[in-house]
């Protein structure tokens, strides 16, 4: 019989193989957003790189744009966010600046304004027969992250595991040995939105 992985690091595996269905699987190439495919079960996210997460807004950058991209097209043209620069800049400010201000749930579920723009950022649960909501939320992207460094310096300092929705941070996880007596802890992500461990999360229940 294998030996059970009871390192943080073989939690962190476990609970990404729950969300995904996949076990061991490496990390997508940077910028690639896969198909949900769940041999393990799994609960429809994909997995994230770190490397597209965009420290200084607090989002998984290309995520977010695939959401975008997929689901709102006359809005990316018309923001001119796809490509880098000073649009994409503004528009990301301005996300952060409404989190901030309203909280990640409230931008979820009622979007944001932006220039001459009304941007969707999820699409709900659609009522029994309607097929463009359904289509709509299957458009929607649940990702899991794992090792998302926040900090800019040479600390490195990184979360265990982060998820995100449409490439909005919506929780944390902070892994600990229970056979060391450490216990996990997830933060729930709530207003902040700069480049530190505030960006993902800001309060936090511990079990």
């Amino acid at each position: 019989m294998a030996a059970t992985d009871t390192t943080e690091k073989g939690l962190e595996s476990l609970i990404v193989a729950a969300l995904t269905g996949h076990i061991g699987e490496a990390a997508p190439e940077a910028g690639v957003v896969r198909e949900p495919i769940a041999p393990y079960g799994g609960a429809g996210y994909v997995e994230g790189d770190p490397a597209d997460c965009d420290r200084d807004h607090a989002v998984d950058l290309a995520k977010l744009l695939t959401f975008l991209k997929a689901t709102q097209p006359n809005v990316v043209e018309q923001l001119g966010v796809d490509a880098d620069g000073p649009k994409r800049q503004q528009f990301l400010a301005r996300l952060q600046g409404e989190i901030a201000k309203r909280g990640v749930v409230d931008v979820l579920r009622k979007g944001i304004k932006h220039g001459p723009a009304s941007v969707d950022l999820f699409y709900g649960t659609p009522s029994p027969g309607n097929a463009k909501a359904a289509e709509r939320f299957a458009a929607n992207i649940f990702s899991v992250t794992r090792q998302l460094r926040y900090s800019k310096d040479d600390t490195q300092l990184a979360l265990d595991l982060c998820l995100f929705i449409n490439g909005l941070a919506i929780a944390t996880f902070e892994l600990k040995n229970r056979l060391t007596n450490r216990r996990w802890k997830m933060r729930f992500s709530n207003t902040n939105a700069t480049a530190t461990r505030a960006s993902y999360s800001s309060s936090s229940v511990v079990a």
